[in-house]
């Protein structure tokens, strides 16, 4: 596998700057958040944003998907959404006697599942194949959907009246998950002046230019493939996540698709910040967007008020950092 050049890391660094100020055109603050969005682009995987009403999910990812040229699809999640309507369904042709697939919002490159949480487990596990084999099964026919694809959900906290929570199957397959906080008071000023004196922020969202195409996407996440790491960072990789399974007040630790993913997701930082070489601190911003939704905790840790980020933290201080 051939290293990726400095001036080829430098133009990497610039493309993923250009669609990181498309975004911020349109959303007020949440600047990590847009960068964890964006570095899951690149490595090909899900994400999974979790916040109260408000906070610009829905905004984030219609601007991320404006930003790249591909096809874009949206669902509404509700109670009484069929799988058949996230994947699509057979439908009979009267005037050709015969039967014809008739293609769902899943059939796109990037797809917004938009409160998730509020359709029961069957309608949410329609996705699971395609998130994970990238094809679609209707009746015994298969689609396979042409790159790139992801998926990127939203969801209210787990207390909100009227949801369901995800299938630990589902969850797995999400590479990260974000959570979006309140704005600071800056920042909602500036969202109160920007909404009360003319055109939203969310109306500006059409306006955005792409930045790049589709092919471009593709090319940028084997390129990401190319960042050289370290053994040494493997084996810290796993040390973290083997740690969460056997870690005092975790029920289940996090599985082989944590570490996989970590790795992936630390490339593409590497690159976001001009290196065509992993860091530790790489990882380390890594793992609790990609570990938080694989813990299960103990009873006794929710009681005494523990979350997944509170454990995370305490392994990561836990776990020798390799030296040169």
């Amino acid at each position: 596998m051939t290293a990726l050049g400095a001036q080829q890391t430098e133009q990497i660094r610039d493309t993923i700057s250009a669609i990181r100020q498309n975004i911020q055109q349109v959303l007020v603050g949440q600047h990590e958040i847009v960068d964890d969005v964006i570095a899951v682009l690149l490595a090909g995987g899900h994400v999974l944003l979790e916040g109260v009403p408000g906070l610009g999910k829905t905004l984030l990812v219609r601007a991320l998907a404006r930003s790249v040229d591909v096809e874009f699809s949206r669902i509404q999640f509700t109670p009484d959404l069929m799988p058949s309507d996230v994947v699509g369904h057979s439908l009979y042709n009267m005037g050709k006697g015969e039967f014809e697939l008739k293609k769902g919002p899943a059939y796109t490159n990037i797809l917004l599942a938009d409160e998730i949480n509020r359709a029961p487990a069957k309608t949410q596990a329609a996705l699971l194949e395609v998130m994970q084999e990238l094809q679609i099964t209707i009746d015994g026919t298969s689609m396979v959907l042409e790159g790139p694809f992801m998926v990127m959900a939203t969801q209210n906290p787990l207390d909100q009246e009227g949801t369901y929570p995800l299938p630990e199957a589902e969850l797995d397959r999400f590479m990260v998950k974000l959570k979006l906080g309140y704005p600071s008071l800056e920042q909602e000023l500036k969202l109160l002046l920007l909404n009360t004196g003319g055109e939203s922020n969310e109306a500006q969202v059409s306006t955005l230019q792409p930045v790049i195409n589709g092919a471009q996407l593709m090319q940028l996440r084997t390129l990401a493939t190319k960042v050289l790491v370290d053994d040494k960072l493997y084996r810290y990789v796993l040390d973290i996540v083997r740690k969460t399974r056997s870690w005092p007040g975790v029920l289940h630790g996090a599985g082989v698709r944590a570490s996989i993913n970590m790795i992936k997701l630390a490339k593409v930082r590497a690159l976001m910040n001009g290196r065509e070489f992993v860091i530790p601190d790489d990882i380390k911003l890594s793992a609790k967007p990609i570990l938080r939704h694989r813990i299960i905790l103990s009873a006794e840790a929710e009681l005494e008020g523990t979350n997944e980020d509170d454990i995370i933290s305490a392994i990561l201080m836990k776990t020798e950092v390799p030296r040169e």
